[in-house]
């Protein structure tokens, strides 16, 4: 029997990553299920590309080249983890959780805030240009040979 990784793209029952993310917003049913439904079409509007997954035992995250960002719930907070966000401009200040570590930020949205879409539109996108940016840079280079000294 094969043990499924704990990053596994499939849940229980062979559910794909959408219909589990799907269960979760009709789950909580509540202020948290609409941002976290809100958040989704955002991230699919700013990028069709984008790849859903389920991990850690339950959080939804979206990748394009890369992790872009997860879509955590709490009891208090729906909570927006980018991946790199350290590494992002956020000309509009969305950001608001997690500043103090170098990799990673976060928005997290309470009941009743409204969502600045077009700001975090343009953070997604910034977010897999910086994931593309970073494949393309990060591609072996081929060693050249030196020629034999005399």
């Amino acid at each position: 029997m094969k043990k499924k990784k704990s990053g596994s793209k499939e849940g229980k029952a062979g559910d794909s990553p959408s219909q589990l993310i799907d269960a979760r917003i009709k789950e909580l049913s509540d202020w948290r299920g609409e941002t976290l439904a809100r958040v989704r079409i955002l991230i699919k509007q700013a990028d069709p590309e984008a790849v859903e997954e389920w991990k850690w035992r339950g959080v939804p995250v979206w990748s394009h080249a890369g992790m872009i960002c997860t879509g955590e719930t709490y009891k208090n907070v729906v909570k927006m983890t980018f991946a790199k966000g350290a590494s992002l401009e956020d000309p509009s200040g969305l950001f608001n959780s997690s500043l103090e570590g170098n990799t990673r930020r976060a928005i997290d949205f309470h009941e009743g805030d409204k969502i600045d879409e077009k700001a975090l539109k343009a953070l997604i996108r910034a977010a897999v240009a910086l994931n593309t940016s970073a494949r393309a840079t990060a591609r072996p280079v081929r060693s050249q040979k030196r020629p034999k000294s005399a």
